[in-house]
């Protein structure tokens, strides 16, 4: 990472947001060092539950030989793989057998629905996974990850529609919480014109963060975009003003 890019974002992130928290972001590689290794620690079988220590400034390194659940492989591209039966566990599950989840209505519905999915092999034998002000040098991000909640989301939001034509710059499709940090923002990052991802709506991976909090992701070619854009757009506003108090106060503010 650049880190003329690297410090001129926190200098940014201070300027409009001095009490949130910084992003995560990630990237792939065949070689990490022992220092990330040591720091890196399996805390939950969910690849998102053991984001929090990343967010907290410690790293973490995932590959596809680490103990996990098979969605977080296929999303971060460790295997192309899917149970057998998989329709079933995504839907109304298998009587004596096999628990639903139900959150698709059918198999049919499931086996329509993964017709669109992306899939893709993992370029690097190392996920890792970093706090942005912990990037060094030789890192190259993919992606940024917000953990946010309303007032921070309304930012993010806004500036990814800023200088677009289309309303439709951020986008919100159904799917696990790793699939909406990792599959679909990878997926955007190859596309023209790269969409924010808005996820960790996946009730199954809701326990692993905060009531209130949600992701929102940026391919990097669109995140260096929108941080061009901050010191002209709305964040020079009384409007955004109003808000800002109120998340440097951590409570409500009447305009």
């Amino acid at each position: 990472m650049n880190q003329i890019i690297r410090t001129g974002f926190i200098q940014q992130w201070n300027k409009y947001f001095p009490t949130a928290e910084l992003p995560v972001t990630y990237y792939y590689t065949d070689q990490v060092t022992e220092d990330e290794l040591a720091d890196t620690v399996q805390e939950d079988r969910c690849l998102v539950g053991n984001l929090n220590r990343v967010r907290q400034g410690h790293p973490y390194v995932y590959s596809g030989d680490m103990p996990g659940c098979s969605g977080g492989k296929r999303y971060s591209g460790f295997s192309q793989s899917l149970s057998p039966t998989f329709e079933y566990f995504l839907s109304c599950g298998i009587p004596g057998q096999l628990e639903g989840e139900r959150y698709k209505k059918s198999p049919e519905l499931v086996r329509e629905t993964m017709k669109g999915w992306y899939t893709f092999k993992a370029p690097g034998k190392y996920l890792v996974f970093k706090r942005w002000d912990k990037l060094e040098e030789q890192d190259e991000p993919l992606a940024v990850i917000f953990f946010a909640a309303g007032d921070i989301l309304a930012w993010l939001f806004t500036l990814a529609n800023f200088d677009a034509p289309d309303p439709h710059g951020v986008i919100a499709p159904m799917g696990s919480g790793c699939s909406s940090i990792l599959a679909n923002p990878l997926r955007e990052a190859k596309s023209k014109q790269p969409r924010a991802v808005l996820g960790m709506f996946d009730v199954s991976a809701r326990p692993y963060v905060p009531a209130h909090t949600l992701t929102f992701t940026v391919p990097m070619p669109r995140f260096r975009e929108m941080v061009a854009n901050m010191d002209e757009s709305f964040l020079i506003t009384h409007s955004w003003q109003v808000v800002q108090e109120r998340i440097r106060a951590g409570g409500q503010v009447n305009q």
